[in-house]
């Protein structure tokens, strides 16, 4: 049985979600908690699976609540709810620790699938957010990862403090073209000289 604490602060949106789990053999509702004390006076006093939790709780910050929560019971799962389906909230209360993440608006069975999911231990999002962390993690990607391998060795010979006459005779190529790519290589880390080019590689760990 997965016993779930259910963190919302409209009533009348936990008996919606009461009625919904209801018709779940292997769910229940074990607590409601309408505010932020009631949040952990609820889980200290008793044992739970999965806290639904209301991403917009008005009292307290629910990325402090989510990262208390995990704080104080590493493995309560927790399965957050927003009314927005693009909440910028959504991927800090992922990396705060919750599983998962659902919009109020979501199926029937999308939520008693979400609960499952989460009280198994799995991640459970929305596609919108499953979205957003594609493009976070592109952001994540180091700059220098858009060069290609030419221009990615041409970067780390003129942070050596290789001019473009000695990169041309090493590699065999003219010098015209060696400034080509230093002009994109420029281009693309959006940096203006070789000094930057230097530090970049440096700070990246490219070059001793």
């Amino acid at each position: 049985m997965i016993n779930i604490l259910l963190a919302d602060t409209h009533k009348m949106f936990r008996e919606g979600l009461r009625h919904i789990i209801a018709g779940a053999s292997d769910i229940v509702i074990k607590g409601e908690a309408g505010n932020y004390e009631d949040i952990f006076k609820k889980i200290s006093d008793d044992d739970y699976d999965v806290v639904v939790l209301d991403i917009s709780i008005p009292d307290r910050n629910a990325i402090d609540i989510i990262k208390l929560i995990k704080y104080l019971e590493p493995q309560l799962q927790i399965l957050t709810l927003s009314m927005d389906p693009e909440d910028q909230n959504a991927l800090q209360a992922l990396k705060a620790g919750a599983s998962g993440y659902l919009t109020k608006d979501a199926d029937s069975s999308e939520l008693i699938t979400a609960i499952r999911k989460v009280a198994a231990n799995e991640k459970y999002i929305t596609q919108a957010v499953a979205n957003r962390l594609m493009i976070a993690l592109n952001n994540n990607v180091p700059t220098h990862m858009n060069l290609s391998n030419r221009e990615y060795q041409v970067m780390c010979m003129i942070a050596k403090g290789k001019t473009i006459t000695d990169i041309a005779s090493e590699l065999s190529l003219s010098i015209n073209t060696i400034s080509t790519y230093r002009a994109r290589i420029l281009s693309k880390l959006k940096m203006k000289n070789n000094a930057e080019i230097t530090y970049y590689a440096i700070k990246e760990g490219l070059v001793a």
